[in-house]
């Protein structure tokens, strides 16, 4: 199997890794720029902005690549997994209209209305900033502000976290375009993502992410500071009718999008609010999240090339797809004064390449026997063990160890966060 995977982050260095696993699988790539981990795994590289649908096509064809495996959400919204599949190419990810379940949180709030599915919250949609500060104007209530457009997980801003009610008025303002205006949900996130074909869903494990850049939660928001999983596939303070519900969830959004004429196929990524009433829908992401690829691909027993194939070729439901039933911690190391001034280009040294936990490589090039920050996250270690407290020691012993200007959140994985969540759905129920 010939397979091009699209992006140069730790998200696709896991999909990489986990393809590698199998000889038989020739990997091919395309970053913007060079992943020392996604590198080591390839046979040939294209140096090329993952939006360049033209220059991905040309070196599909070029080098008879089957199959691409598309990471990042940017190349779904361009297209480029409409223009491969017209040029012969199977590919892990939606149609430019299905991944606007991702791209347009518009287009998502109004399928979901459109069909009835639950777990949709209170939504307004505006085309302006204007109009979206005179109904705040109006109202004492907090809610979500969401651009309605990509943001790489930082355009969110919630109203009594992040901002108070004069400062959501001057932030809709700076908002380009449409953008939606939720009703604020409490209780506790989790992420539940699946492999479709378009018609058959297969979950795997419950992952929790952390989105805030500081220990105890504090902070902006960033892309993912880490993320754990439990030994059971499953999270304590998400109940077995909150999963199903989820999960019910997630496959009725499949089968809207299929009624629309837009069968979607791929990884989708459900971010899901446990409340009071169970699970409501935060958002939908048309690929792995990052990180909790990291934690669901490092456990993942099937291979990953097998997936790709009956993705591909509709026959899902034909696949045993399991895990290890390990507990996994996943932790990323930042560039000082990440996310809004990373300080970048500086060098970082690992003690031994030789990790008890695994790496995998995001935001960071590699000059001689060095490592060199870029302006995003900049690696992921990744614990495993059989239980919480063993993986958690594990990728914390490792983060612990690199040398130079990043920083990590030493909480993640963590008994006492997890007691502090499990009381927080206690106390909201």
């Amino acid at each position: 199997m010939k397979i091009l995977v699209v992006g140069g982050g730790g998200r696709e260095h896991a999909i990489a890794k986990a393809l590698s696993r199998n000889d038989q699988c020739r990997i091919f790539a395309v970053m913007s720029k060079k992943n020392p981990g996604i590198a080591v795994l390839s046979e040939k590289i294209l140096m090329a902005s993952e939006t360049d649908i033209r220059k991905i096509t040309s070196f599909c064809i070029e080098n008879a690549i089957e199959y691409a495996f598309i990471g990042p959400e940017a190349p779904l919204e361009a297209g480029v997994v409409d223009v491969l599949i017209k040029s012969g190419i199977k590919c892990v990810g939606p149609v430019k209209d299905a991944a606007k379940i991702e791209t347009d949180k518009t287009f998502c709030r109004n399928l979901m209305n459109k069909y009835a599915i639950p777990g949709l919250p209170e939504y307004h949609v505006f085309h302006n900033g204007k109009d979206a500060k005179d109904f705040l104007s109006t109202s004492e209530e907090e809610y979500a502000i969401k651009p309605a457009g990509l943001t790489g997980g930082k355009g969110v801003r919630i109203m009594g976290e992040h901002l108070d009610h004069k400062q959501a008025c001057e932030y809709v303002l700076t908002i380009p375009g449409s953008l939606v205006i939720e009703e604020r949900m409490q209780g506790e996130e989790f992420t539940l993502q699946a492999f479709t074909d378009g018609i058959t869903l297969v979950p795997m494990p419950l992952v929790q992410d952390h989105k805030r850049a500081y220990e105890g939660d504090t902070g902006p928001n960033t892309g993912g500071m880490g993320s754990y999983s439990l030994p059971d596939h499953r999270l304590p303070f998400v109940t077995d009718e909150d999963y199903n519900k989820a999960l019910d969830i997630m496959q009725q959004t499949v089968s809207a999008l299929a009624a629309e004429g837009t069968p979607y196929t791929g990884v989708l990524y459900g971010q899901f609010m446990n409340t009071a009433d169970g699970p409501m829908v935060i958002e939908f992401n048309a690929r792995f999240g990052d990180p909790e690829a990291m934690n669901v691909l490092t456990i993942l027993r099937t291979d990953l090339s097998d997936i790709v194939r009956a993705i591909t070729s509709g026959t899902l439901a034909d696949v045993q797809i399991s895990f290890e039933n390990k507990a996994t911690v996943c932790k990323y190391l930042v560039p000082e004064g990440y996310p809004d001034h990373p300080v970048t280009n500086q060098n970082i040294f690992l003690p031994s390449e030789d990790s008890p936990a695994i790496i995998y490589y995001a935001s960071v090039i590699r000059e001689d026997d060095h490592l060199i920050t870029q302006n995003s996250r900049t690696m992921a270690f990744v614990g495993l063990g059989k239980d919480l407290k063993t993986a958690e020691e594990i990728a914390e012993e490792s983060a612990s160890s690199v040398k130079g200007p990043v920083r990590h959140r030493k909480d993640i994985g963590t008994e006492i966060l997890l007691s502090k969540r499990i009381k927080n759905m206690k106390d909201i129920r």
